[in-house]
């Protein structure tokens, strides 16, 4: 699976909203690595640059628009705030809140899964890509 081919089915999911998200620029993205202090991996930058403002299933991950401050959930610097006052190491990148749970990224571009109850990271052995489509467009299947 590439992250072009889980574009694409994402983009093919997106759902229409009355006032969709805008992508963000380059200077948002280094701003939020700033801010965070670490570097995003190549495919979770091209996701936030690419991707991010796609609309689908249950989950969201989490963006990195300014904008979205007024909503906690959203905004990554919250999360990643969040995630990491829970316990979620400082040098991986929480990037989507399940329940209390979290996913996230490694500097290697390995999803993983802070388990909250378990207080401990899961490697899920995912790259972006399948995780886009083995975690987040599946739910499509779920809801529908």
């Amino acid at each position: 699976m590439t992250l072009e081919d889980a574009f694409a089915q994402l983009r093919a999911a997106n759902v229409p909203v009355p006032k969709p998200r805008r992508l963000p620029t380059v200077e948002e993205v280094d701003a939020a690595e700033r801010d965070l202090g670490v570097r995003f991996h190549t495919d979770y930058r091209r996701f936030q640059l690419e991707a991010s403002n796609v609309h689908a299933g249950l989950l969201e991950p989490a963006v990195v628009l300014p904008e979205m401050t007024k909503y906690p959930y959203l905004d990554l610097r919250q999360t990643a705030a969040t995630a990491r006052s829970i316990g979620v190491p400082h040098d991986v990148v929480p990037f989507c809140q399940d329940n209390g749970d979290y996913f996230f990224i490694d500097a290697d571009g390995r999803i993983g899964f802070w388990d909250y109850n378990g207080r401990s990271a899961i490697p899920l052995q995912k790259s972006l890509a399948e995780w886009i489509v083995d975690e987040w467009l599946v739910d499509l299947d779920e809801a529908g």
